[in-house]
């Protein structure tokens, strides 16, 4: 099927051409995971059967549940082992998170990978709810290459939200700049983030048990593969810290790094306004949000609360995040 739909920010048509380019990365045959969490949200009208498979702590899951919580979309969580995966060998795509909507699709459901690209989609599905899921996904097509032996994955239009309609110039001006944001977070910010919290074996063993904690891994995993985690995990880590720090090129006390990046942040956000989205949360605010959360318990962020300014907007984001504040502000269209 050809079509077209406008971006917020400029204007795309996508094909045959583009499908010709596809590695979708998905499985035929539909995962039977019972869920270790419920989220539920009385006042959720969206009609979504969402399925999230999800390490509780990784970055790009918490920005996705960040999204899902705001706008007050229910979903059930499926909590996946880090070191054997087995939550995932239904799916090509071994990363997450992965979203499953269930009862969408020839199969039964469908099934959206990547966290920018699901809150794109879901953002561009609820502005305009008339196009369906299946549409919406072929405007973010996957494609795969290889560097060396490591398969690698790319979504070209992840950042962008999808409208049925012409956008007006305030639309495109401010969706172009939450997708520099969005990039950002991604591109700058969730670098900083595994030196420093596995910046010492103690740290990182620290870190390990803060993750075990919150994502109940006593309860959703064997004592034999929670402890192998934590302990294999924290030391692994360890060392994959050091090469990040400098694959990424941080700063010899990696903290200042972490501090630059919190200080970028606010410095962009301004006094004038509380979030980067003005009034309320744009995608950019809970992109870096919810990549800022997935630290929370660990020493790393406290010491960002004592030596930068990005506690209160934090706070104030966390707030709106809790308190499904986008269930009842108007999108923009």
């Amino acid at each position: 099927m050809a079509g077209a739909l406008a971006l917020g920010g400029g204007a795309l048509t996508l094909g045959f051409r583009w499908n010709r380019m596809i590695v979708r990365a998905d499985s035929s045959a539909a995962p039977n995971f019972t869920p270790t969490k419920l989220i539920r949200y009385n006042k959720d009208n969206h009609g979504l059967k969402l399925t999230l498979f999800q390490f509780q702590t990784c970055p790009f899951c918490c920005k996705t549940r960040a999204f899902l919580d705001y706008y007050g979309i229910s979903y059930d969580v499926v909590e996946v082992n880090s070191v054997t995966k087995k939550q995932l060998k239904w799916s090509q795509y071994k990363k997450v998170p992965v979203l499953v909507v269930n009862g969408v699709g020839k199969d039964g459901f469908l099934q959206l990978n990547e966290s920018s690209v699901i809150m794109s989609l879901l953002e561009s599905y609820l502005i305009n709810p008339k196009y369906k899921l299946e549409e919406l996904k072929s405007y973010y097509p996957c494609i795969e290459s290889k560097e060396g032996r490591k398969v690698v994955y790319d979504f070209p239009n992840r950042y962008y939200v999808m409208y049925g309609a012409d956008v007006t110039k305030q639309v495109y001006d401010e969706r172009k700049q939450e997708r520099k944001w969005r990039f950002w977070s991604d591109d700058n910010l969730v670098h900083v983030l595994s030196p420093n919290v596995y910046r010492t074996m103690s740290e990182s063993l620290a870190t390990f048990r803060y993750f075990s904690d919150v994502g109940d891994w006593e309860k959703n995993f064997s004592r034999f593969e929670r402890l192998m985690v934590i302990y294999v995990g924290a030391t692994v880590m360890y060392f994959v810290g050091k090469m990040l720090k400098k694959k990424h090129k941080l700063k010899k006390d990696v903290r200042e790094s972490l501090y630059d990046s919190c200080r970028e942040w606010t410095r962009a956000l301004g006094t004038k306004q509380p979030f980067m989205g003005g009034k309320n949360p744009d995608l950019s605010d809970l992109a870096v949000y919810g990549v800022l959360s997935s630290i929370e318990g660990c020493e790393a962020f406290q010491d960002a609360l004592k030596h930068t300014k990005i506690g209160p907007w934090y706070n104030r984001t966390k707030e709106a995040v809790k308190n499904n504040l986008g269930a009842s502000v108007p999108l923009r269209k």
